[in-house]
């Protein structure tokens, strides 16, 4: 029973030794194995470890990308001399544990106030040297690339990877924006009266245009009328003349007819004329002749 007892309190202290010594890295970590505060070795890999019990003790830092985001934009100045507030945020990755814990003892804050300020230094100098064009829309992406390589540059001290950084969004602050709209809005208002200037110019152009040619039209429909009326009335006097040669006599009574039915139209007609006047020719010849009236 003695040596059962012995067995299994020995099988006890395996297994707290075994459990005290052994550790498990993930694949989304890294873990550095300390022994009095020394390094002693780096597990990038994940898989089962061990350590040696209460001399050596492991710490855990992530190997995923983290993203260092800022809660308000930035204020900067451009080439300008104007003011812009820049959002931006950092994907950036630790890729050497050892570096970073002595660099930064570990502490992700510490690291991120550290990589913040490199990319407000390259922001602030990079912004200094173009317009406000120029790092809205001009020369964005050109801005990021170099963003990324400096701090990149900046942070492998650290043992960090600067995985990318990115400008979110780029704007005015308010009292440049209110002044920013109200030139543009002046601006678009110059632009529509310039445009209706010219509408009206056009108008006016189409309206002479339209007067001009109804005044040709009226011209040419009042000459060929006339022209028409021409040949209608000389076509009657052709007719007339015709008629008047084959009996020039009875012509110059039908016409004595017609000037008689015009004048005595109206009963109370009065007409003061001489009676030899030639106007009455016919109607003094009307009983002369062979044919005398009866008794």
């Amino acid at each position: 029973m003695k040596s059962l007892g012995a067995s299994i309190a020995v099988l006890i202290v395996v297994l707290i030794a075994l459990s005290l010594s052994a550790f498990t890295v993930d694949q989304r970590e890294y873990a550095i194995v300390f022994r009095l505060g020394e390094i002693v070795s780096v597990k990038k890999e994940p898989g089962l470890y061990f350590k040696v019990p209460l001399v050596e003790n492991v710490r855990y830092f992530e190997k995923r990308i983290v993203t260092l985001d800022w809660v308000e934009p930035d204020r900067f100045i451009t080439s300008e001399k104007k003011n812009v507030l820049v959002d931006s945020f950092v994907k950036w990755r630790i890729i050497d544990p050892a570096q970073y814990y002595v660099s930064v003892r570990g502490d992700e804050q510490q690291a991120e106030a550290r990589l913040s300020q490199v990319v407000n230094d390259g922001l602030r100098a990079e912004f200094g040297k173009r317009t406000i064009h120029d790092v809205i829309s001009g020369e964005r992406e050109q801005i990021m690339e170099i963003l990324r390589t400096k701090a990149d540059l900046e942070a492998r001290q650290m043992g960090i990877q600067v995985v990318d950084v990115r400008l979110k969004r780029v704007d005015l602050p308010p009292e440049v924006s209110d002044s920013v709209f109200q030139r543009m809005e002046a601006e678009r208002k110059r632009v529509a009266n310039d445009l209706r200037s010219q509408g009206a110019g056009a108008a006016e152009k189409i309206r002479a245009d339209a007067d001009k040619q109804r005044e040709v039209i009226i011209a040419e429909a009042f000459r060929d009328a006339q022209r028409i009326k021409g040949e209608g009335d000389a076509k009657a006097t052709e007719i007339y003349s015709e008629a008047y040669g084959r009996d020039p006599e009875f012509y110059a009574f039908y016409r004595s007819l017609e000037a008689y039915r015009n004048t005595f139209r109206n009963k109370s007609d009065v007409l003061v004329l001489d009676p030899s006047s030639e106007f009455f020719k016919y109607l003094k010849n009307s009983g002369s002749g062979s044919h005398k009236p009866r008794k």
